[in-house]
C-alpha cells in the first residue's frame, strides 16, 4: 500500500471516528437579546432533545432571531419519576443554556408520572399520561412547589397544565371547569409559597368550537366563563391562551363560531367582565401553517405575511398582552405530517424563510428609527 493510500485510510478512519462525536459544548459568557420587539416569543420543543449542543444551538438561534422569551414544557414524570425522587439534570441543562442566551422562560408543567396514575400505562399509554384524579391534586401542587423553589432564580412564569378545555388533556375524562379550578387551588398557593414573585398562568386554553357537553372538550369561551363562575379569579396571576389564525388573516374580526387569531379578544372581554382587567394575557401558542395539502393551511408567503401582521396588530391594539409565542421553533425530529409546517427551523437547523423574516422584524433591521 502506497504512502498516500495509507494516509487516506487513516484520514477516513479519523473522520469515521469523529463523525458521530457530539460537538464540544462551551457555555460562554452570558448574552443579551438584541430586539426591537420584546413581545416576540417562541415555543421551543427541547423536552425530548437529548444532545446538549442541539439545545444550545436552538436557544442561540432563538436569541439571534430577536425573541426575548421561550415557552418550554417540563413534564412532571420526567423530573419526578418516583414519588419524592427528583431528576433535574435535563431540565437544568435547558435552564442553564436559556440563562446563558439571556432568555426568559415560561415553564409549562403537566403530564402525570406512573406512580400518580389511577390505572397505569398498561391501560392506554397515551391517555394515562394526562389522567389526573382529584386525589392526586395535592401531589401535583407539591411538585409545582418543588419546581418553583428549585428554579426560583431562573423561572418566574409557570403554566399550570395544558389546554384543560380538551378531554384529551385529562385522559379523556369529561371536561369539567370545576376540576381545573380545584387543581389551581392546590398549585397556585404552592407556587407562591416557594417563590412569592412567581407568575402563575392559568389556562393555555385551546381554540375549539366544541359545545358544552361534548365528549371531546368545551369551547374556550364557555370554559373561561365557567371557570370564573367556579371562583378561578383568586388562583391565577395571568391567563395563557392559544390562538391560531388557520386560514384567516390576523385582522379578521372575532366571532363565536369562527376560529381565528383575534378570538383571544373574546377571552379578554370575559376577564374584564369579571373584574380581572389588571391581569395580563400571554399568548403561549400562535401561528399559521403552510402545509401544501392541509385544509387549514395557507400558502408560504401568506404565512409570513400573516405572522408578521399578527405581531404588528397585537402591538398596536392589545396593551394587555404581555408576550406572543409562535408555535413552534423546531422539532427534534420530523413528524412527516402537517405539524412540520408550523416550525421555523428544520430538525437539522436550516432556517426557513419565515425564520429569516421574523428575525428581520424582530431585530428591527430595515426599520426607520
Amino acid at each position: 500500500m502506497g504512502i498516500w493510500a495509507v494516509r487516506l485510510t487513516l484520514l477516513a478512519a479519523i473522520l469515521q471516528t469523529t463523525a458521530h462525536r457530539p460537538p464540544y459544548v462551551i457555555l460562554g459568557e452570558p448574552r443579551v437579546v438584541e430586539t426591537a420587539h420584546p413581545i416576540l416569543c417562541v415555543h421551543t420543543r427541547l423536552t425530548d432533545e437529548v444532545e446538549e449542543w442541539k439545545i444550545q444551538r436552538t436557544l442561540e438561534m432563538v436569541r439571534e432571531m430577536g425573541a426575548t422569551t421561550i415557552v418550554e414544557f417540563f413534564p412532571w414524570p420526567y423530573i419526578e419519576p418516583q414519588q419524592g425522587v427528583y431528576f433535574w439534570e435535563h431540565s437544568d441543562m435547558i435552564v442553564r443554556h436559556a440563562r446563558a442566551q439571556g432568555l426568559v422562560i415560561i415553564a409549562r408543567i403537566g403530564m402525570v408520572p406512573e406512580w400518580a396514575q389511577p390505572y397505569g400505562p398498561e391501560v392506554d399509554g397515551d391517555t394515562s399520561l394526562t389522567h389526573l384524579e382529584p386525589n392526586r391534586f395535592w401531589d401535583f401542587g407539591h411538585f409545582v412547589e418543588v419546581f418553583a423553589r428549585h428554579y426560583q432564580n431562573d423561572i418566574r412564569h409557570i403554566i399550570v397544565w395544558n389546554e384543560p378545555n380538551l378531554a384529551y388533556e385529562w385522559g379523556y375524562q369529561p371536561v369539567l371547569p370545576q376540576r381545573y379550578v380545584s387543581l389551581l387551588q392546590f398549585a397556585y398557593p404552592a407556587a407562591h409559597r416557594a417563590n412569592p414573585e412567581v407568575m402563575v398562568l392559568a389556562g393555555a386554553l385551546a381554540p375549539t368550537l366544541e359545545p358544552v357537553g361534548s365528549q371531546y372538550g368545551m369551547n374556550e369561551i364557555d370554559y373561561l366563563t365557567q371557570l370564573y363562575e367556579w371562583g378561578v379569579r383568586d388562583y391565577f396571576d395571568a391567563l395563557a391562551v392559544h390562538t391560531y389564525g388557520f386560514k384567516f388573516p390576523p385582522e379578521e374580526p372575532p366571532a363565536a363560531d369562527v376560529l381565528n387569531f383575534r378570538r383571544v379578544e373574546m377571552l379578554r372581554d370575559i376577564m374584564v367582565e369579571h373584574g380581572d382587567a389588571e391581569k395580563p394575557v400571554y399568548i403561549t401558542e400562535t401561528g399559521w401553517n403552510d402545509h401544501p395539502r392541509w385544509t387549514k393551511a395557507v400558502r408560504p408567503g401568506q404565512r409570513i405575511t400573516y405572522t408578521l401582521d399578527g405581531f404588528r396588530y397585537a402591538e398596536a391594539n392589545w396593551p394587555w398582552l404581555e408576550t406572543m409565542c409562535v408555535w413552534a421553533f423546531r422539532y427534534p425530529a420530523p413528524t412527516y405530517s402537517f405539524p412540520d409546517y408550523f416550525t421555523l427551523v428544520s430538525p437539522d437547523f436550516a432556517p426557513k424563510p419565515i425564520y429569516e423574516e421574523i428575525q428581520r422584524w424582530g431585530r428591527g433591521w430595515g426599520e426607520t428609527p
